[in-house]
């Protein structure tokens, strides 16, 4: 009698993983949209901004300050003397 409750619980564990198994689905691939490179270069004073958010460096993406207009995105170096400056005022961008 023992024996058949171990046997039946070793058969209601294999159902469960086999189930398991059967709903798996492997990840898609996702595109990778970020900066993989930035500039130091000055965006220009007409260029209006309308907000920023700070990129961590994570393969193939780099540490960089995305900066938005309308259209556009500009990566820039957050260790360039300029950045403080352009920073003020805008709001942060929550991805």
């Amino acid at each position: 009698m023992h024996l058949c409750w171990k046997l039946a619980l070793m058969i209601i564990v294999l159902v469960c993983v086999t189930a398991q198994q059967v709903n798996y689905r492997r990840p898609t691939r996702v595109g990778v949209t970020c900066c993989k490179e930035v500039s130091k270069g000055r965006i220009p004073p007409e260029v209006k901004l309308i907000g920023y958010r700070h990129q961590n460096a994570l393969s193939p993406c780099v540490d960089a300050i995305v900066f938005y207009t309308e259209k556009d995105k500009y990566c820039s170096d957050p260790t360039a003397r300029w950045i403080q400056f352009r920073l003020k005022g805008l709001k942060e961008i929550e991805d």
